[in-house]
């Protein structure tokens, strides 16, 4: 059997040839993503969409990631790279899976994200890689002053061993979960789609033959590659500089954040400085930056360039090693995607500099998380739902942002009020968006939102965090700042506060996410828009008079 993953030797591929197997890898990756959503049983994955599939080729190069949540990407970059630098080629199998979590270890990006890579192979010959990750409602109720207390740590190790499943490894992965049985159901889920994809693969390799296929890879990589450093090239080269504030309710005070960008010609070089990692989760690791800073310069140098390895190559990173955007072990990393997100602001803070038509005002730069964890009275089994609550989205520069949607990292769905008091001992009594939560502007920031949550049984733990509490999201070219989140709990008879908290009957908790900014002044806006806010609510009255200048 053969198992390197050198290229078979064959002629240039035609460029139309080219497009459709690169069309072809990119609906795998999707198929597989819809068979992890449909077979799944979480709500967090079957409702919420927490979930991302990637190819590889035999390298371990990014062939395609489906367009599910950008921070994923490094998980799945983590796990690929690892097991093919860790295990000789002569010991991975056919039927094997690779199993990890562990941001330390090459597994994820966070312990909750579990990733799955199983190697595809064709006639004897390892040709790619199928993976997917799927963030598991579990690991709550827990500390987050070091990774340690975050939940089970899983470095990249065999699930399965051709084809036999390793009992051991799952036996000890299930017992440190806390809700073992939905968390196996998950992770066939995750089985059945990356067999989805090993399947389709296949099917394109009897196709165009392993030699086509191949060099058909290899040109999509340069092919993309060749678009970013256009895109790069359309920027002019020289250095912009842009700084921000973070603030999370997990730590005391504010950091700062800054960074260097600089473009010669074709390439781009980031050099980030944040402070040193912290005893809380919002610590990210390289990995985890990378996939954020891809995402955030796809954005702006060509939305529709192929997510492959190709794209990444003009593109150099730099973060001082220890520091809360390159985080070393055992610094706790759950919330990562609050320091991601601002991590965006700050590369689209830059680019607004050189090219500020291409750049939106900052989004709500948050991933707002809310938690809640009990026994469910009715089944008296353990339950956990989890979820991340959109926010405004910054305005552009020919359009007003959205309102109420998840931004930029976290581009899951939300969990629809009735499939949550179906599953759930919960109660929404509010979901509504905030009047006057976006940015004044020649063009309005989005609208935050706002979500209440009512416990229906006694010790309900739940935890609430996120972004933007103390700063607010900016806005651009003289737009005005999005508002501020806030998040109360409110027990009866008790002032609200702000902490982990114990909810008991009737106990609740309002979480506000922020809004957003808005681009250009004020009083450049339209005046019959004005008017169309004040009618659908979007803004006040009081707004519209001191900020619009709107006499009635």
């Amino acid at each position: 059997m053969n198992l390197a993953p050198q290229s078979v030797q064959a002629p240039p591929v035609d460029p139309i040839t080219v497009e459709v197997i690169g069309s072809a890898l990119a609906s795998i990756a999707e198929e597989m993503g819809e068979t992890l959503v449909r077979a799944a049983h979480s709500t967090n994955i079957k409702e919420r969409r927490d979930i991302s599939t990637c190819l590889f080729d035999a390298a371990a190069r990014t062939l395609c990631q489906a367009m599910h949540i950008p921070m994923h990407l490094g998980s799945l970059i983590g796990i690929v790279e690892t097991v093919v630098a860790r295990y000789p080629l002569a010991e991975i199998s056919e039927g094997d899976v690779f199993i990890g979590n562990d941001a330390y270890t090459g597994g994820g990006t966070h312990l909750p994200d579990i990733v799955l890579a199983e190697p595809i192979f064709f006639e004897g010959t390892l040709v790619g890689w199928a993976t997917n990750t799927a963030h598991h409602a579990d690991f709550v109720d827990r500390g987050h002053a070091h990774i340690f207390q975050e939940g089970i740590r899983i470095p990249p190790v065999r699930l399965y061993r051709k084809g036999e499943l390793v009992q051991d490894v799952l036996d000890v992965v299930l017992l440190n979960l806390q809700v073992p049985g939905e968390r196996l159901a998950d992770l066939r889920a995750q089985m059945a789609a990356n067999r989805q994809g090993i399947i389709r693969f296949r099917h394109l390799c009897q196709r165009y033959g392993l030699a086509t296929m191949q060099a058909a890879q290899h040109a999509l990589l340069d092919y993309a590659e060749r678009l970013t450093r256009s895109g790069i090239a359309s920027i002019p080269s020289g250095v912009y500089e842009f700084s921000d504030t973070f603030d999370s309710e997990e730590i005391e005070g504010i950091l700062d954040f800054k960074l260097r960008l600089e473009v010669k010609g074709d390439e781009i070089h980031l050099d980030f400085d944040a402070p040193l990692q912290v005893r809380a989760g919002i610590n990210l690791v390289m990995t985890g930056l990378l996939a954020t800073v891809y995402y955030a310069l796809k954005t702006v140098i060509g939305p529709d360039i192929p997510p492959n390895a190709g794209f990444f190559r003009p593109i150099h990173v730099t973060a001082t090693r220890g520091s809360v955007l390159n985080a070393v072990a055992p610094a706790a990393v759950n919330s990562r995607l609050d320091s991601g997100q601002r991590v965006v602001d700050l590369v689209l803070g830059a680019l607004a500099k050189a090219v500020p038509e291409r750049v939106t005002a900052a989004h709500n730069g948050a991933c707002v998380y809310a938690d809640f964890s009990g026994v469910d009275p009715r089944t008296g089994k353990y339950y956990v739902y989890v979820e991340t609550i959109g926010g405004g989205f910054g305005a552009r520069a020919t359009k007003d942002g959205l309102d109420g949607v998840h931004v930029h990292l976290t581009n899951t769905s939300n969990l629809p009020v009735e499939a949550l008091e179906t599953e759930y001992p919960l109660t929404v009594e509010r979901y509504e968006l905030v009047n006057d939560s976006g940015g004044a502007g020649k063009h309005r920031g989005g609208m935050a939102l706002h979500r209440r949550v009512r416990s229906e049984h006694d010790g309900c733990r739940t935890f609430i965090f996120g972004a933007r509490v103390r700063t607010a999201p900016w806005g651009l070219n003289g737009g005005l700042s999005g508002a501020k989140a806030h998040f109360d709990y409110i027990n009866p008879g008790e002032a609200p506060k702000n902490a982990k908290a114990r909810l008991d009957t009737g106990s609740c908790v309002a979480i506000v996410t922020p809004g957003a900014g808005g681009y250009g002044p004020p009083g450049e806006r339209d005046p019959a828009l004005v008017q169309r806010d004040l009618a659908d609510e979007k803004i006040s009255a009081e707004v519209a008079r001191h900020v619009y200048g709107l006499k009635s």
